[in-house]
């Protein structure tokens, strides 16, 4: 303690108290300044030959941070620059109850798109137009369209609608398949009737499946940490480039932080069939089914992929799959030599490809296998409802 070089255990000259009549704040003889009866000392109060640092000073990479900083704001802006003209406030009045009509109130709800044709075709989600009696979209510059529904699908949901105008701000569409998991991406849209709100996160996933309204199964779905809200639906996922890839379309509530698009690659291929078709069409044997599994002897004994089928629980009457013979409890386990163990892989067979083509059915039936024919059909579902398959 007596080496005049150490300080531990000691009380550093400048942090003794000083005179209570002192002046807080007034500077002192060697440069530091009193403060509520302490006197702080200045930066560098020792010498060089003291034997002790300097105070540290501000990190080296302190610089650095603030750059990366100002680059992510900088991605976001330049993205929100380039699609938020093109980002549409949606709202719809629909048909109500017989209370509601008594009173007069029409249903109103309202939801997000965006202009992906300069000509006014704009891309939103099914839910949000569904059973619509009246739709309105209006732009970020003030102008406000009555919009028509061109064609759903629920299965998707995904909707075009078209407003009449010409030379209207259209985004660009990027690619989805080229996104990785962290990847930068920003949602626009109207959470909550908040118009033009922006959010941004990364892809925490590729590839999930999620079930549509209908019950149907979307594969390919992407997963996000850009906050969305009721309101958001329809609006537009982007890139920091300013590129739409998906379609925001639902939160898991209450969690937070999940949160789910459809990839622009499925909504590029449906809209293309919506214009056509105003519908998406797809194939129909005409049952009812259940996932079921199957004794795991039988399904060796029989050379199935699976020991699992879809356990058929209604036959329609006149349908494709009456007039092959198919009964209720046999156990459908492929189609054309297609494994089918479930429900969903039913219906990612029966594609408008096979409509009005041969198909050949396997079945198991009292532990026997046997091989129909069918001709699937047109859905020709009604808009908003869930086809058979």
């Amino acid at each position: 303690m007596d080496d005049p070089q150490s300080t531990a255990g000691v009380v550093p000259a400048w942090a003794r108290s000083v005179p209570r009549g002192a002046e807080a704040g007034a500077e002192t003889p060697d440069g530091g300044r009193h403060l509520s009866g302490m006197r702080l000392a200045p930066a560098f109060h020792r010498g060089p030959d003291s034997g002790a640092a300097p105070l540290p000073g501000p990190p080296a990479h302190a610089g650095d941070e603030t750059e990366l900083h100002d680059a992510y704001s900088t991605a976001v802006m330049t993205a929100v620059e380039r699609v938020s003209p093109s980002v549409a406030f949606i709202e719809v009045e629909a048909p109500t109850p017989a209370e509601g009509r008594r009173r007069g109130q029409p249903g109103r709800g309202s939801g997000s798109g965006f202009v992906f044709t300069p000509d006014g075709l704009v891309l939103t989600n099914s839910h949000v137009v569904s059973g619509a009696s009246r739709i309105h979209a209006t732009l970020p510059d003030g102008q406000r369209f009555r919009a028509d529904l061109v064609g759903e699908d629920p299965e998707t949901d995904l909707a075009v609608v078209r407003v009449e105008g010409q030379g209207l701000p259209a985004v660009t569409l990027g690619d989805s398949a080229a996104l990785r998991p962290g990847q930068l991406v920003v949602a626009i849209g109207n959470p909550y009737g908040f118009q033009y709100t922006v959010t941004a996160g990364v892809v925490s996933a590729l590839g999930r499946s999620m079930r549509s309204r209908t019950g149907h199964l979307m594969d390919g779905i992407i997963q996000t940490d850009a906050a969305l809200n009721p309101g958001n639906s329809g609006g537009p996922l982007v890139t920091a480039r300013g590129e739409v890839i998906g379609v925001n379309t639902a939160v898991i509530l209450p969690a937070q932080g999940i949160c789910f698009a459809i990839p622009i690659q499925t909504a590029r291929r449906v809209a293309g069939l919506l214009i056509k078709d105003g519908r998406i069409r797809r194939a129909r044997l005409g049952v009812g089914g259940q996932n079921v599994p199957l004794p795991r002897r039988v399904a060796a004994a029989l050379k199935l992929a699976a020991p699992r089928g879809v356990l058929v629980v209604t036959v329609e009457t006149q349908s494709p799959a009456a007039r092959a013979g198919l009964r209720e409890r046999d156990i459908i386990v492929a189609l054309d030599d297609q494994p089918v163990g479930t429900v969903d892989d039913l219906h990612r067979e029966l594609t408008e490809a096979r409509i009005g083509t041969r198909l050949r059915i396997s079945v198991v039936r009292e532990l026997e296998k046997l091989s129909l024919e069918a001709e699937p059909e047109d859905s020709a579902a009604p808009r908003g409802r869930r086809s058979e398959s």
